[in-house]
């Protein structure tokens, strides 16, 4: 028979898991109750239980709209090979609103990392639609996404058929990065496994040459909530181990949904040639906040929270006459309410670019 102390130290146990599928899931306690309990107070088979809720139905009636015939031509068109395949993020005509790019395409490189918030159900068809506006406008090379779930994916492989799709997972929530075919050349990608995560978190890695340049791109959603500090610490050192650690002849981007507060970084510390872009091109304060409740009002959080959890990070190539990557710019998108009276997300994305230097260059 187990004592009365055993007895306590499980139920102490079982609050704390509650608390935690909650903060993950945005559930409340009772529901963190029941799925935990059905999945034998495993953390991991209860989120991914949870997350496994069928939503293809959310946007099974987007796809038949867009495939829709209106008119008798358009029944013509839609029997020629190819014609359901709606891209939604080609080249766009040139627009006021678009930020300046390299007319050649040059060997720089234009970037959005972004916390799509896929497991918020609420008007998700139009949520991802909306994604999909930002791509037309920016046509980023690279495009780091966090919270994505299947769904999600395979709705935006049918609208991007322009970009090579990556995905950090195939259950629950996962990472993702999205390639333009026409600028950016995987060569090899990997998902890297944080041995002691609680929510299911990795670390997305791909290869890739721009123009001859050799880049290697990472994304990642480190672990949530105040509590698990340390547990995003130690998921934050290894991503700046591969930083450091990449070929010299190789320019490293690293993006994503931190969830960092500074002391957090403070006590890890940047390798000396790793540079935060948001304060590496002046710390404007207009792009300080991703996750920002008094101007985003997705959660309709009753609390006011403003915080930089969205980061990039870069690492130049050093090896001498190499080309490399410098920061240029950066923005925040997904500022403007969608036609449903909400945001793409709850965070907003970060738009970036790097512009294309040499080693030796700095030294000029």
């Amino acid at each position: 028979m187990a004592s009365t102390s055993d007895a306590g130290d499980v139920e102490v146990s079982r609050t704390r898991l509650c608390d935690e599928f909650a903060g993950v899931t945005g559930t409340d306690n009772g529901v963190a109750q029941c799925y935990l309990a059905e999945n034998d107070w495993n953390m991991e088979r209860a989120l991914n239980s949870f997350f496994d809720a069928d939503m293809e139905k959310v946007f099974e009636k987007e796809w038949t709209v867009e495939q829709e015939p209106a008119t008798k031509k358009q029944k013509v068109e839609e029997k020629s090979p190819g014609a359901s395949t709606i891209d939604l993020t080609g080249d766009s005509p040139a627009s006021s609103q678009k930020p300046p790019e390299d007319e050649d395409g040059g060997s720089g490189l234009t970037l959005i990392s972004w916390n799509v918030d896929g497991l918020d159900m609420e008007n998700l068809a139009e949520r991802a639609r909306g994604l999909c506006s930002y791509l037309v406008l920016y046509t980023p090379d690279v495009v780091f996404l966090q919270e994505l779930v299947p769904p999600y994916v395979q709705y935006l492989k049918k609208r991007a058929v322009s970009y090579l799709f990556i995905e950090g997972g195939e259950d629950g929530y996962f990472t993702g990065m999205m390639l333009k075919k026409s600028r950016v050349k995987l060569v090899e990608s990997e998902i890297v496994t944080y041995p002691t995560t609680q929510m299911m978190r990795n670390l997305l890695i791909a290869n890739v040459t721009l123009r001859g340049s050799k880049v290697r791109l990472m994304t990642s959603h480190l672990e949530s909530c105040k509590g698990h500090s340390g547990e995003r610490v130690t998921q934050l050192r290894e991503v700046m181990r591969r930083m450091r650690e990449a070929p010299d002849d190789v320019s490293v981007v690293f993006g994503g949904d931190t969830n960092l507060r500074d002391a957090e970084v403070a006590a890890v510390g940047l390798p000396p040639a790793v540079c935060d872009v948001w304060e590496c091109l002046g710390r404007r304060e207009h792009c300080r906040y991703t996750w920002d409740t008094r101007a985003n009002t997705n959660k309709r959080a009753p609390y006011t929270s403003r915080c930089r959890f969205d980061r990039v990070y870069l690492r130049p190539a050093s090896a001498p006459q190499m080309p490399r990557l410098a920061p240029d710019h950066m923005a925040l998108v997904g500022l403007e309410k969608l036609d449903c009276g909400r945001f793409t997300s709850d965070h907003w994305g970060i738009y970036c670019s790097f512009a294309p230097t040499r080693a030796n260059d700095d030294a000029s």
